[in-house]
């Protein structure tokens, strides 16, 4: 499943990985909760691509309220197609999600409490979830754009913390994933090579949605009864997270 996240990569970075024709104006967050506004990456009417600001949790076109929202922050990618909260944005309406890396709470050896772990990818690059998005009309007219992170099994890396994971759209992938008129690009709907991946242990500070500063994913000491991943994918602790350039913004 996916939680929390974060986004901090310079603004001129993410245009650049995403292909966008303006460069967004973005604050680095590092605590990304649901039910808060995050950029997500879409085709507009005129078939290009633009940064627009949604509510993470998606409120479905015949919802009654926009509160469903909070217990659809997350689509399993299984059941896309089925089930109706979902299959027409699936159909239709699929965004990126930008992302520079999310957390995942690890059970501690007292079987009590949980640790949290920061997941990104090995080389330290901007990645982007799977998402689908939504519009939905209040009785008064106004419309809320919304939108889920699509999931998936988890692979051998994050096995070791959770069963599932956000679904990561490989850069190959982001114009089918993106395009209307590929109606169901199953195969991009998998796990993430875990090779690619790495994470490590951070602060509990990360447990607070309020607290949103670098030092979040600072790289904890490794526990030394950390439980394996599967063969080849020891847990490693990584060089430190490249400090984000964010000097102006755009």
């Amino acid at each position: 499943m996916c939680g929390r996240y974060e986004l901090h990569a310079h603004p001129a970075a993410i245009a650049l990985a995403f292909g966008l024709d303006v460069v967004p104006s973005l604050a680095p967050r590092y605590n990304i909760a649901p039910m808060q506004d995050v950029p997500v990456v879409r085709v507009n009417a005129a078939g290009a691509r633009e940064l627009a600001m949604v509510r993470w949790g998606l409120v479905p076109r015949w919802a009654k309220d926009a509160s469903i929202g909070a217990k659809m922050i997350n689509a399993r990618g299984e059941t896309l197609k089925e089930k109706p909260a979902f299959r027409t944005a699936y159909r239709r309406h699929r965004c990126l999600v930008p992302a520079d890396g999310f957390y995942e709470w690890q059970l501690g050896p007292d079987g009590k409490s949980k640790r949290p772990m920061r997941i990104a990818m090995a080389d330290g690059a901007t990645f982007a979830f799977a998402g689908l998005a939504e519009r939905w009309l209040a009785p008064d007219g106004e419309p809320l754009d919304t939108c889920t992170i699509v999931t998936t099994e988890a692979n051998g890396l994050i096995r070791a913390l959770h069963e599932r994971m956000p679904v990561i759209v490989p850069p190959a992938g982001y114009a089918r994933w993106l395009d209307p008129a590929t109606e169901d690009p199953a195969d991009l709907v998998a796990s993430y090579a875990a090779q690619a991946m790495r994470f490590h242990p951070v602060s509990t500070r990360v447990n607070t949605v309020r607290n949103d500063d670098a030092s979040l994913i600072e790289p904890l000491p490794v526990p030394a009864e950390a439980p394996p991943a599967e063969p080849g994918l020891a847990l490693e602790p990584p060089s430190p997270p490249k400090k984000p350039r964010q000097s102006a913004l755009f």
